[in-house]
């Protein structure tokens, strides 16, 4: 592989990571002006529409379309996550409470004890009470600073949301401009195997976006299954809550479910504390099993380099690494299939 070409890829690597970061809007209007591209084009033969007009109308209802789903599914959630982040104080309160009465109710156990011995449990017990409540407070802090740095982040997500709009119908409009002004970045000979890569790229992000939504909405609807199962109140609100912390690594579902669990045990409803830990078991065990099956079907790299593309991913720069990982390694099979990358190990 020349000088040349391997400039080429870190800086590609490189406009990847900034689009993935700070250019998440312009990406996500290419991608989905690129999935809108097909009904413009229909549009365009069937009515006898030029591209804007076309694409004004496509877009236009592509809006529209957004803003109801986001209505409809969104609502019923919205309104359970405000309702139990009310209650949260409630809980904490329950917490202590119970607790203060587990330890009045074993002042006869302490009696029965050596005077040594029942301070140093009743010592002990102390400690750890103050301890459980101490990291429930701070856990329900966190979160609490996590809704204000939300709420401190609506008017950036506005004006991201607002650029995304504004980029999605110009992006549209100019897409053929922009695809050949693209390939003009190439020499003449290597544009033809460029417009395979990016056809065939098209494909595996369509696939690997379709992928994460498939995996997202599997786990909502286990999740949301078991919650129904256990009858527990806010289902709706509380499956959210575990594929967003599912999402995300560093947490995943058992910084969520587990200390739920271990709450309703000590509060004595041990049948949902069972519940609990067999749902965030099924929970991992599906998406372990699952995921990298789908992605490895949606985007054509096998499960396991999809698998070594997450976490290679996520090691080096962060969640934006468990998409920007497979897409790499989709982006690298597709030139090397292409012939755009020759890469051999002579070993004589």
């Amino acid at each position: 592989m020349s000088i040349k070409a391997v400039v080429a890829i870190l800086a590609g690597a490189v406009v990847l990571y900034g689009l993935f970061t700070i250019g998440m809007p312009f990406l996500a209007a290419i991608v989905i002006a690129m999935f809108l591209d097909g009904p413009i084009r229909a549009m365009m033969r069937i009515f006898r529409l030029n591209r804007v007009a076309s694409a004004t109308i496509v877009c236009t209802l592509f809006t529209l379309l957004l803003f109801g789903l986001a209505y409809l599914i969104g609502a019923g959630v919205v309104s359970q996550l405000v309702e139990l982040w009310t209650k949260a104080p409630v809980f904490l309160d329950e917490f202590n409470k119970m607790f203060k009465d587990a330890t009045e109710r074993t002042e006869l156990f302490y009696n029965s004890l050596p005077a040594d011995v029942a301070v140093q449990v009743q010592t002990t017990l102390a400690n750890s009470v103050a301890t459980i409540t101490s990291t429930i407070a701070g856990m329900i802090k966190s979160i609490s600073g996590y809704f204000i740095e939300a709420a401190k982040a609506v008017p950036n997500l506005f004006v991201a949301f607002i650029v995304f709009m504004v980029a999605l119908y110009l992006v549209n409009y100019s897409l053929p401009v922009l695809k050949t002004q693209f390939l003009g970045l190439f020499e003449q000979k290597s544009r033809g195997k460029v417009d395979e890569v990016m056809g065939n790229l098209r494909s595996s992000i369509f696939g690997f976006l379709k992928a994460q939504i498939i995996l997202s909405a599997l786990t909502y609807l286990v999740s949301l299954l078991g919650l129904l199962i256990l009858r527990v109140e806010y289902p709706l609100a509380i499956a959210l809550l575990i594929v967003i912390v599912d999402v995300l690594p560093i947490l995943g579902t058992g910084s969520f479910l587990v200390p739920w669990a271990v709450y309703v045990l000590i509060k004595g409803n041990v049948p949902l504390a069972i519940g609990l830990v067999a749902l965030f078991l099924v929970i991992t065990i599906f998406r372990r099993i699952v995921e990298p099956k789908i992605l490895g079907d949606s985007i054509g790299i096998g499960a396991l380099p999809t698998l070594v593309g997450l976490y290679i991913g996520f090691k080096l720069v962060g969640v934006v690494g468990l998409f920007l990982g497979p897409i790499v390694i989709m982006i690298y099979k597709e030139m090397r299939k292409v012939g755009l990358i020759k890469f051999n190990i002579k070993l004589e």
